[in-house]
């Protein structure tokens, strides 16, 4: 199918005849035969690279600037770093004339500015912020594209993307629905719930080979064994994955490989440095070195910079949320730019960036669970990271390889992966902790006015669809007494309208147990108190990600618990007991905020807290919003002894600094290094 038969606007056609796009790929097509042009809701399941955000684009555009009814269109996806991408790759609509906008930070905000764009691109929790605040554009969308359906089945973020789409749908019954997703089990689900047309298929622009590396050589899925050829060193530097990255590169290629943790990830980073140094081009270790220096100039410098700075100068790299959103673009960037040859990733870079290679190494199948111990990942998620495989335009092959150390575990990996279909997707919406949030935000934003329409908005949502209302019944039953005994729902006459508290909590986009742990602690009203007694409430909410306590500091922050016991506004539990175990974790994320506004640098901080510059600046912007929060409530409640300590802190932790510094910080153009 040719892309000028399509029916697009004529400047549209002409970018995409610029760029060299004349015919669609076959999965392409077919969305068009299935009516995806013409308004049809439809879910796209095709692997990676097969082309789902071309199918998007042209809809996109079909709408924004379509001769029938206009409207703007919102796209949703699960990461920041992918809306970036997103956003960057859609920039080019632009001289269409097609307004095109991120929306990303601040969850407390209706954004009215959005209403001036055709195109807004947001994360789905920050959509969901925005929708809680009833913006007057949202009913001008008529196209809703969601990146990675198959996330309703994260236990985390599923739930948010659930009732995003449900809530859409109930508000804009006539809006079309693109459902994008690489190949998933039950797609014909999801298309169902959706009352969409469903497009599969395993047509890839590159082929992919999937097997199992062990002991030298690689047994592919469809039969073939190719030996990996030794690299000529002493024998006690023999190092097989080595091996398969200096293959790749020989030929011509670059390698990805996922490994469990960060730890490994950097370890193997190192241990491939020489052997990809040996196989620069020439030119390349010059070009390499000025990368090295430009990712030491990337914020305040530390240890963990310094690492990454010394394998990219090599020809390799590391990738994991421990470094900054800036030093893990300029690797990705230069991966693309095929200048760094390998990187060793955690599973996040799977997670939709696109990130392309010739041979994908899967290191490690198993990885630590709270709680769980080591376990092995999903098979989707193999499939997410076996899908990177194959560059468009430069490879006719990609190869996916899962590493064994045995014939045993050989045989295993290709019958627990490489033969294996990915999992159903599950909802994860219907228990208490997921439905308390979503429950009043569909009360605080008219859409049920009583238990009865509650159950009637949840019978619009996939986990009805899967497990019908008598599976999530007693869950709703649970969340609406903890709304009501907690003061953000109550009863009028035969309905259920929001108080203004509970107005507030949904705006804010805290879970209401966080509210309620914020105002049990606030309502002591203690005047004069220290920093760290906001920041350890804070970090009691369930809103707030804690920091793991390994076994040789529980000892030492027990201490600083015990000694500083005074300072908490709530009460200790039990010693020994996993609530216990819990604030130790709690305490100690408390104490990283702490060093942060005490003004330690990124690196102390780093090295003290074993956790990366990226982590701290994660941790600061969900201590950030929570914050806001606290103050928030605050006010609402009265609670002036609080308030004013709290907007202080506020600052403190937006710009990581003392007190005493805070008239500096005001003055434009200075920052907290500078200050």
């Amino acid at each position: 199918m040719r892309v000028d038969e399509l029916p697009i606007d004529g400047r549209a056609k002409a970018l995409y005849a610029e760029e060299g796009i004349s015919e669609l790929y076959p999965p392409q097509a077919d969305a068009v035969s299935a009516g995806v042009l013409e308004g049809k809701s439809l879910v796209l399941a095709i692997p990676t690279a097969s082309g789902k955000t071309l199918v998007a684009e042209l809809c996109a555009i079909r709408h924004i600037m379509g001769q029938g009814p206009r409207g703007k269109v919102l796209y949703l996806v699960p990461l920041r770093a992918l809306a970036s991408e997103k956003r960057d790759e859609f920039s080019r609509l632009g001289r269409l004339g097609i307004k095109i906008v991120l929306s990303s930070g601040d969850y407390d905000s209706n954004d009215p500015s959005l209403g001036r764009y055709d195109l807004i691109i947001a994360t789905n929790e920050k959509a969901d912020s925005l929708f809680r605040h009833r913006p007057p554009w949202v009913e001008a969308i008529t196209l809703v594209v969601a990146d990675e359906v198959h996330l309703l089945g994260d236990g985390s973020r599923g739930p948010t993307l659930e009732s995003l789409l449900t809530r859409l749908r109930v508000i804009n019954p006539r809006a079309q629905v693109l459902a994008l997703s690489a190949t998933i089990r039950n797609a014909d689900e999801i298309a169902a719930w959706l009352k969409a047309g469903l497009v599969t298929s395993s047509w890839r622009p590159v082929s992919l080979k999937e097997g199992v590396f062990c002991k030298g050589s690689i047994m592919f899925k469809d039969g073939e064994v190719r030996q990996v050829p030794p690299r000529q060193v002493r024998g006690s530097e023999k190092d097989p994955v080595a091996d398969i990255a200096a293959d790749t590169i020989k030929g011509g290629g670059q390698m990805l490989v996922f490994t469990g943790s960060r730890v490994s990830a950097t370890s193997i980073a190192k241990r491939l440095e020489e052997p990809v140094r040996q196989l620069l081009k020439a030119g390349e270790e010059r070009r390499l070195m000025d990368l090295s220096s430009k990712l030491l100039g990337m914020g305040e410098r530390t240890r963990l910079s310094e690492r990454l700075a010394r394998s990219v100068s090599y020809g390799v790299a590391f990738h994991h949320a421990g470094l900054t959103y800036q030093q893990r673009k300029a690797v990705e960037d230069a991966f693309r730019a095929q200048l760094i040859k390998v990187i060793a990733s955690t599973p996040t870079l799977a997670a939709g960036v696109n990130l392309p290679s010739r041979r994908v190494l899967i290191y490690d199948y198993k990885r630590y669970e709270a709680g769980l111990g080591r376990t092995n990942i999903p098979i989707l998620e193999e499939k997410q990271m076996a899908g990177r495989a194959g560059r468009p335009r430069y490879d006719t092959v990609g190869e996916a390889i899962l590493f064994s150390r045995t014939e045993e575990e050989r045989e295993f990996l290709m019958e627990q992966y490489v033969l294996a279909s990915p999992e159903k997707v599950w909802s994860k919406l219907g228990v208490a902790s997921s439905l308390r949030s979503h429950i009043l935000a569909s009360i605080t934003m008219g859409l049920a006015h009583s238990l009865d329409g509650i159950f009637e908005f949840l019978d619009g949502s996939f986990c009805a669809y899967q497990y019908g209302m008598s599976s999530y019944r007693s869950s709703v039953l649970e969340a609406v007494s903890s709304l009501k005994s907690s003061g953000m729902i109550r009863e009028e006459g035969e309905g259920l309208v929001p108080t203004p508290l509970g107005a507030r909590v949904s705006e804010l986009y805290i879970d209401p147990a966080s509210a309620k742990v914020m105002l049990d602690g606030l309502r002591v009203r203690r005047s004069g108190l220290p920093s760290l007694s906001y920041l350890t409430l804070v970090c009691h909410t369930p809103d707030m990600p804690k920091l793991y306590v390994r076994g040789k500091e529980a000892e030492q922050v027990m201490a600083y618990l015990q000694d500083n016991s005074d300072l908490l506004l709530y009460d200790l539990p039990e010693c020994g007991s996993f609530e216990y175990e819990m604030v130790l974790a709690e305490v100690k994320t408390a104490l990283m905020l702490k060093d942060w506004i005490e003004e330690s640098t990124e690196d102390q901080i780093v090295e003290r807290f074993d956790i990366g510059s990226g982590d701290i600046h994660a941790y600061v912007e969900s201590a950030k919003w929570l914050v806001h929060a606290a103050h928030e409530l605050a006010r609402l409640m009265g609670y002036h002894e609080s308030a004013a300590p709290l907007r202080s802190l506020l600052i403190r932790i937006e710009s990581g600094v003392k007190e005493e510094l805070l008239p500096l910080i005001s003055l434009r153009g200075v920052g907290r290094v500078r200050a």
